[in-house]
């Protein structure tokens, strides 16, 4: 049994891991694990992961592809394996082909846990672990019995993760729809897909599982597992009258108004300075016009002036005239100018 279960985060991958482990011996391949595991023995590979993560950067996928082929050639995968949170798209997807081949280990199935997202939200927010024994409980689905039954006879010591809120749930769903979900259509055109409905009592999905993987009692037995209650399509987040999708949709409407908000703001300012700059230009052409208007006294006596200018010019033309009727000619001019020079000689 070679198996890489998908879905979304809280359709129950890891619960239903688990039981097919329990039964079947085989070992489930976390990339998460084996990551914490190579960087707490200090391998070379765990130091290049450590490396890559202490940078703040994605661990490489042929370090990830390296730690699964190591993982996969120890003895206790001989009889099969089920990979859990590797591959997440479509690249890595190819990669893990390309290696399982060569390796002579191709995959036999892959699940997708389909659930309706309002499903997904109740599991994620409802989810609690306990401290003492890390068990997994859901105060929705499955809480914790009233008979103390941690480690010691003590009553389990719950806590919610950080990341099992509203906000946080939506983003995962976005991100896995974005990245995770082309693996569907990856995997349906190589005729490996299964898909059955993660939605019910644990044993009810447990059992529609063992029916969809090739080699499994079930499915060589041929018995219908316990018929799955019927609703509509799995909805994408964001698409429907689903928590995540009300979310989405208050976020978009949110941006939207903010948006129209300023641009009305932007359309009002520049309204205002345009009336501002209208008004300064009005009041300084005004000002303008004043400063080279004439004044009363100005307008009453410019006949006068005109006249004045007029007479004075009359006068000058008279003046010429007369210069020009009393003028001597030119002979007369000659006399004078001999007499004066006689009168010079003469002294």
């Amino acid at each position: 049994m070679r198996l890489v279960l998908l879905g979304a985060p809280g359709s129950g991958k890891g619960t239903q891991a688990q039981k097919l482990v329990q039964k079947y011996r085989i070992p489930q391949v976390s990339t998460g694990d084996l990551l914490r595991d190579a960087v707490a023995r200090k391998t070379a590979l765990g130091l290049e992961a450590k490396a890559a993560m202490d940078a703040g950067k994605l661990v490489a996928d042929t370090i990830v592809l390296a730690m699964i082929r190591e993982r996969l050639a120890r003895p206790d995968a001989a009889r099969g394996f089920i990979l859990d949170g590797f591959p997440r798209n479509v690249a890595q997807a190819d990669a893990l082909g390309t290696l399982l081949s060569k390796m002579g280990k191709p995959l036999d199935s892959v699940v997708l846990m389909d659930i309706d997202t309002k499903v997904l939200f109740k599991r994620l927010t409802g989810r609690r672990t306990c401290r003492r024994c890390a068990r997994v409980f859901n105060i929705y689905t499955n809480p914790p019995g009233k008979k103390p039954d941690c480690e010691g006879g003590r009553t389990h010591d719950l806590f919610q993760r950080p990341d099992d809120n509203e906000e946080t749930i939506s983003h995962r769903l976005e991100v896995y729809e974005a990245q995770t979900r082309p693996l569907v259509a990856y995997y349906r055109r190589r005729r490996l897909l299964k898909v059955i409905d993660a939605t019910g009592e644990l044993d009810d999905v447990f059992a529609r599982l063992e029916r969809a993987i090739p080699g499994t009692d079930a499915a060589k037995s041929g018995k219908r597992a316990a018929p799955a209650r019927r609703r509509r399509p799995a909805k994408r987040p964001g698409k429907g009258n689903t928590m995540a999708g009300k979310t989405v949709k208050k976020t978009v409407r949110k941006a939207v108004r903010m948006e129209k908000k300023a641009a009305k703001s932007i359309r009002k300012t520049t309204r205002s300075a345009a009336k501002s700059v209208k008004r300064a230009t009005t009041k300084l052409g005004k000002a303008l016009r004043r400063a080279v208007k004439p004044t009363v006294a100005d307008r009453a006596t410019a006949p006068l002036r005109a006249a004045g200018k007029s007479a004075k010019r009359a006068v000058k033309r008279t003046a010429s005239k007369a210069r020009k009727a009393t003028r001597p000619s030119a002979a007369k001019r000659a006399k004078r100018t001999v007499k004066k020079s006689v009168r010079k000689v003469r002294r």
